[in-house]
């Protein structure tokens, strides 16, 4: 597998990112893509340096792309940036210019773990003709709620100058989207451990998604809000995906 590190110039944020990349080094057809996202916490570098997800990756011939969009929930802010039209639409347009990777719906796949989980999850609902399937690790689902904590995170006024209720950012109104089934519609893996604070609104989530058309792959189990956590579910996430390799 080939790690690179890239710098570049965002159209659309007016300025310079990074990301980083695992990509299949003899592959002799595009790659399987999976996009890889961050949490509150951490940046593009995370996965790599804090799970063995290059390793992982190797087994099942995949690419994985790993952007960094600081403390933006993966949100075009009410004061900031649109980080999430740079995830929708600008993100995938310039790795599939780097990278060998497939453009099929069938090949891409998003995942991510707490902010991250929100924003695989809110990217795969709004996009659906893009993904065959999104994970969320202990995801941060409930965004809503996230704003109604004592004490929210102090971005969240800047990303929100309103409650997100019903919008496109509110995952639970996006599963509404799916109660009859959609001609795209992608599967859904979510994990979260029961001594997570973020727990009750994975057990809501994943409720709701129950009374919709979305095929749901649901797990819990012990565990908190930590990486040893999700360095383990993200393997079963891999195996999970409906990866077809790139040579066959």
């Amino acid at each position: 597998m080939a790690q690179l590190t890239c710098r570049f110039a965002s159209q659309i944020l007016e300025v310079t990112l990074s990301l980083n990349a695992i990509v299949p080094e003899h592959a002799t057809t595009p790659s399987p893509v999976l996009y890889l996202l961050h949490g509150l916490s951490d940046d593009d570098s995370a996965w790599q340096r804090f799970s063995a997800i290059e390793r992982y990756a190797e087994n099942y011939g995949i690419a994985v792309v790993m952007p960094q969009v600081g403390r933006s929930y993966y949100t075009d802010m009410a004061y900031g940036p649109d980080w999430y039209r740079f995830l929708s639409e600008e993100l995938p347009v310039i790795s599939e210019r780097l990278f060998p990777i497939s453009t099929r719906q069938e090949d891409t796949f998003v995942a991510g773990l707490s902010m991250g989980g929100y924003g695989a999850f809110k990217w795969a609902l709004r996009q659906p003709e893009r993904f065959a399937a999104a994970a969320s690790l202990s995801g941060s689902l409930d965004i809503v709620e996230v704003g109604e904590r004592e004490a929210p995170p102090p971005e969240y006024p800047l990303i929100f100058d309103q409650s997100p209720a019903g919008s496109d950012d509110d995952l639970f109104a996006l599963l509404k989207r799916y109660r009859t089934p959609q001609a795209c519609q992608p599967a859904l893996f979510q994990w979260c451990g029961r001594d997570d604070a973020l727990y009750p609104a994975n057990v809501r989530f994943q409720e709701a998604a129950r009374e919709t058309a979305l095929e749901l792959d649901w797990h819990e189990g012990p565990g908190d809000h930590q990486w040893r956590y999700w360095d383990r579910q993200i393997q079963r996430v891999l195996k999970w995906l409906p990866i077809t390799s790139p040579d066959t």
